[in-house]
């Protein structure tokens, strides 16, 4: 088969792999779309270290190709859904709450990582029953896919953000992500949801999915303007998305006290992330600082399926660019360089 892979740090490119077999309970699917994420970019930087001939990807949908001996749930022929976090569900980690962290820091996030990921003909997910989601037939491959990480982490910045009804909630960063935490802010209830960007596209789809007003940084002071529309008071839940110091220290500067900072930001460079001092109240204003990687699994899949199932959002509107599995390596430049003004590019197979 086909593999779209880090040659090292630095280099992508195609590359012949054989199609993976399923252990007893695992499963292979074979790909119908993808979407390529910020995240394999850091990857191919060295973000998560060196790599020879690693497949990328993690954003992926298919048709159930095989499946191992001990498989109950699916079958092939089954059009399905895959988290981009496949945990092992067997794991302490996992039974003790946090499945994504299983085995290690960061260990659910297999695909691209601890294994080949989904940039390929076929791909291999392990626990299938317990990571696999059926795709309902009301919605097409290009929304369910973007359950896989988009929505899931998105929505995990508004879940763990302890958003109070009718509060104010403030995103730092409108690109997928950011845009997903937004119209996850609204759906958990916040009264005012400001988006913080600077690029009229994304500002025009923050608005779609549900922010109130838009702080354009490039153009004002994000603390002084946000602490204007809030009366002095700072936003109860500050969600950052993007991954810089600056932003971070930003989040910290904007939340009340007795707030919430809830990360979901990928910091892929540098050693330390600063906390401002006196805003952080000298370590004492009771303000929260939540982080996660986004939750894999069947019931988590499930669930995000059923909000797209009750058109409670479209995410296809993210989709800016489509390029097909044999144009991948324009894809991939078109991502990593913000080309075009590139949102979000769906890959086709």
């Amino acid at each position: 088969m086909k593999a779209f892979v880090m040659k090292e740090i630095g280099r992508v490119g195609f590359m012949d792999k054989p199609v993976p077999e399923p252990s007893p309970g695992d499963a292979v699917v074979k790909t119908t779309r993808a979407l390529i994420c910020t995240s394999d970019s850091h990857t191919v930087q060295g973000g998560i270290g060196p790599r020879k001939n690693l497949t990328l990807g993690h954003e992926a949908v298919g048709i159930v190709h095989a499946v191992g001996s001990e498989v109950k749930d699916f079958r092939p022929g089954d059009r399905v859904l895959v988290g981009a976090i496949t945990p092992d569900w067997g794991d302490l980690a996992s039974q003790n709450g946090f499945p994504s962290q299983s085995g290690e820091a960061l260990g659910g996030f297999q695909f691209a990582n601890r294994k080949d990921g989904v940039f390929a003909d076929y791909f291999h997910v392990n626990d299938a029953d317990a990571n696999l989601a059926r795709i309902p037939d009301s919605l097409s491959d290009e929304a369910a896919v973007y359950c896989a990480d988009m929505l899931s982490t998105g929505f995990m910045g508004a879940e763990k953000g302890n958003i109070p009804i009718g509060g104010t909630v403030a995103v730092l960063a409108q690109g997928p992500v950011g845009l997903m935490a937004t119209a996850g802010a609204r759906l958990r209830g916040a009264g005012r949801v400001i988006g913080v960007e600077s690029v009229a596209g994304r500002q025009k789809l923050a608005r779609e999915y549900g922010a109130d007003e838009i702080v354009d940084f490039s153009s004002e002071d994000v603390v002084e303007r946000i602490q204007e529309l809030t009366g002095g008071q700072g936003v109860d839940t500050a969600i950052e998305a993007l991954g810089a110091d600056i932003t971070f220290q930003t989040a910290v500067k904007i939340t009340k006290p007795g707030g919430t900072i809830s990360n979901v930001g990928y910091f892929g460079e540098g050693e330390f992330i600063r906390i401002p001092r006196v805003e952080w109240g000298v370590g004492m204003a009771d303000k929260t600082i939540a982080t996660g990687l986004c939750p894999g699994g069947r019931l988590r899949m499930e669930r995000l399926l059923r909000v797209l199932e009750a058109k409670r959002l479209d995410p296809t509107h993210m989709t800016t660019h489509t390029f097909a599995f044999d144009e991948m390596e324009r894809a991939f430049e078109v991502s990593d360089k913000k080309l075009e003004d590139v949102v979000k590019v769906l890959i086709t197979f």
